[in-house]
């Protein structure tokens, strides 16, 4: 079970030499849980999650330009002012009245739309490497207020590892790392509209309930997680599955296959499981090759060490 770091200082991030051009992983992130409850005064609905990095990742390259541009090896994805890579590097560039340009390149394998938070990672993963190409002397608080402006998801990926993650999502305590080496996501063939989605969730006000108290439930449930008995609760499950029973497909699948767990991610489609070995992954794995719509892949937990690692951050 996880226990709260609620005195873990932030990552800095320091203004290091470095060569360009350099290229940083992007990784995708999971729902082990995700209560919605209520809907706020400012229209928003309160949330309670738990977050976690796993291993499936796109990369991106930073190189010193003039301009500022973006590329993409997939032709499917935008690369206009609205993708939220230049997003975050336009929102990075006005308050520390940055004039340098950037390329950036954008290898894709994160599905998007997935629930897994693909374009979140991206933005923040942004926002980190051009603090580095810029050699800009910023911490992640500086980046916090940028980053909770791109996206509710954007937080978290200053962090990465196991975190709860309450308000719109923004609001990141980073826990003790869950961690496990044998896990499937499928991605089936399905586009469900986050909006949609939480329009169908018939949420209470939230007017007469101290966000303290929404707090220490949110912790409370976190510290009881067992993530291969607990029942893994999102509640935007009953309704995606009611308007698309393809991904309800998806959970019971994996789940005859042998996973001991599955719950699907964030708002969906991505369902993902856990299984006991690899012997029983990998089982699982070859028959799903007959379901030619699904992508899968074979995934583990990413700590927040080893994201710190790999992403050039520093600190405690």
């Amino acid at each position: 079970m996880p226990g709260f770091l609620i005195a873990q200082p932030f990552v800095f991030l320091y203004a290091e030499t470095v060569t360009s051009p350099f290229t940083l992983p992007s990784f995708a992130k999971i729902n082990w849980t995700l209560r919605v409850r209520g809907r706020r005064e400012d229209g928003f609905h309160e949330i309670c999650t738990v977050l976690q990095t796993v291993s499936l990742c796109d990369s991106i390259s930073f190189a010193e330009s003039d301009e500022l541009t973006l590329t993409c090896d997939d032709a499917r994805v935008t690369t206009g002012e609205d993708n939220l890579i230049l997003r975050a590097a336009r929102k990075m560039q006005t308050p520390y009245g940055v004039k340098k340009g950037a390329a950036l390149h954008l290898e894709k394998r994160i599905p998007s739309p997935g629930g897994l938070g693909g374009g979140s990672s991206n933005a923040a993963v942004a926002l980190m490497g051009l603090a580095r190409l810029w050699k800009m002397d910023v911490n992640v608080p500086d980046l916090q207020e940028i980053a909770s402006a791109i996206g509710s998801d954007v937080p978290f990926f200053l962090y990465g590892g196991t975190a709860n993650g309450t308000g719109r999502g923004e609001v990141i305590e980073p826990l003790e790392d869950f961690s496990i080496d044998y896990m499937m996501i499928v991605t089936p063939d399905v586009s469900v509209s986050t909006a949609d989605a939480f329009a169908s969730i018939h949420a209470p006000s939230l007017t007469n309930t101290p966000p303290d108290h929404i707090l220490r439930v949110c912790r409370s449930e976190a510290e009881s997680l067992d993530l291969r008995r607990s029942r893994l609760v999102n509640d935007f499950e009953a309704s995606v599955f009611s308007s698309y029973p393809e991904v309800k497909r998806v959970k019971e699948r994996l789940l005859e296959l042998g996973a001991v767990n599955a719950a699907m991610s964030g708002s969906g489609a991505s369902v993902f499981a856990i299984f006991d070995k690899t012997e029983t992954r990998q089982t699982a794995e070859k028959a799903l090759d007959l379901e030619s719509t699904w992508r899968k892949f074979a995934v583990s937990t990413v700590s927040r060490a080893k994201y710190r690692e790999l992403l050039h951050l520093s600190g405690a």
